[in-house]
C-alpha cells in the first residue's frame, strides 16, 4: 500500500478506523469520510502521529448534497484513488434521509451509490484500484427490493429488516460493478466483517446493546476482511467474502435481473447530484 491513495467512509469509528489505521501504517494516504470533524480529528491526529498521511472529508451519506460536495473535495485534492472502502453505515434506527429514502437504505446504499460514480473517474487512472463494500450476513434476510418502500419511511419497529435490504443493495451493487459498469481495471468486492460491536447499533437502546455486544467480535477482528479485500493481489471481481474468503452470497444477491433494476434505479435517482 505504499504510496497509495485510499479512502474509507465512516472511519472515525469501529472497523472503519481499524481499517483506516492499518492502511496508513502499510504506507497508503488515507482520507477519512464522515460526518464530523470533531470527532474524526483523534484518529487522524493519531495516525499522523505514528508517521501515517491522513486527511479528513466531511460526508453526511443521508445527504446526497453532501455526498456530491465530498467528491468534489476529494477530487480538488487527488485525481487518483487505488482503493474505495465503502464502510460507513447505520443499523437499527427508523427516518428517512433528506432526499426521501428509507433511512437505511438511502445512507448504506444509495449514498456510496453516488460517492462511488463520482470518484470513479479518479479509480480508473490507477492500474489496478478497487472498490470495497462492507456488507453484511444479514443481506440473506432480504428476499427483494420492494421499490415503493425505500423511497418511505421506515415501516419495521426494529429497522433490521429495511437493514438486511440495504446490506442486499451492497452485494448486487458490488456485483453489477464487476459487469463493466466500473469500467477496465477497477475490481469490486462486497464483504461480511462478521457481527461486530461497533457504533453501527448505537440506536439500539441499553442494556441490549451492551448484552449483544457480549458475544460479538472485536473491531480488529470484523476489519480483517476489509483490510484483506483492499489489499490482497488476488481479489476475486465481483466476489462477496467472509473471513477473507470468496464465499456464495444469497440467491437474491446472485439475481442478475436485480443487480441490474437497482443500478438503473439508483442512477436516475442520483441524477440530479451527478
Amino acid at each position: 500500500m505504499q504510496g497509495k491513495t485510499v479512502l474509507v467512509t465512516g472511519a472515525n469509528t469501529g472497523i472503519g478506523r481499524v481499517t483506516a489505521e492499518d492502511l496508513a501504517r502499510r504506507g497508503a494516504h488515507v482520507f477519512l469520510a464522515c460526518r464530523s470533524e470533531e470527532r474524526t480529528r483523534p484518529v487522524v491526529d493519531a495516525i499522523e502521529a505514528a508517521g501515517g498521511r491522513a486527511t479528513f472529508l466531511a460526508l453526511d451519506l443521508g445527504d446526497l448534497e453532501s455526498v456530491s460536495a465530498c467528491a468534489k473535495s476529494f477530487l480538488a485534492k487527488s485525481r487518483s484513488l487505488d482503493v474505495l472502502v465503502n464502510n460507513a453505515g447505520l443499523a437499527g434506527q427508523r427516518g428517512i434521509t433528506k432526499q426521501g429514502f428509507e433511512l437505511a437504505f438511502g445512507t448504506n446504499h444509495v449514498g456510496h451509490f453516488l460517492l462511488t460514480k463520482l470518484l470513479l473517474p479518479a479509480l480508473r487512472e490507477p492500474s489496478s484500484a478497487r472498490i470495497v463494500n462492507v456488507s453484511s450476513g444479514s443481506h440473506r434476510s432480504a428476499t427483494g427490493i420492494d421499490f415503493g418502500a425505500v423511497r418511505r419511511k421506515t415501516a419495521s419497529v426494529s429497522g433490521m429488516p429495511e437493514y438486511g435490504v440495504s446490506k442486499l443493495a451492497n452485494v448486487l451493487f458490488a456485483k453489477e460493478l464487476a459487469r463493466g459498469k466500473a469500467g477496465s481495471g477497477v475490481l469490486s468486492a462486497a464483504l461480511h466483517p462478521g457481527v461486530v460491536a461497533s457504533d453501527v447499533w448505537r440506536s439500539v437502546p441499553w442494556p441490549f446493546r451492551s448484552l449483544m455486544k457480549l458475544f460479538m467480535l472485536t473491531n480488529e477482528q470484523g476489519a480483517a476482511t476489509s483490510i484483506h479485500c483492499a489489499t490482497t493481489s488476488d481479489l476475486e471481481d465481483g466476489a462477496y467474502y467472509d473471513k477473507s474468503r470468496p464465499k456464495h452470497p444469497s440467491r437474491t444477491a446472485q439475481d442478475e435481473a436485480l443487480a441490474a433494476e437497482l443500478w438503473q434505479r439508483s442512477e436516475e435517482w442520483v441524477a440530479p447530484f451527478v
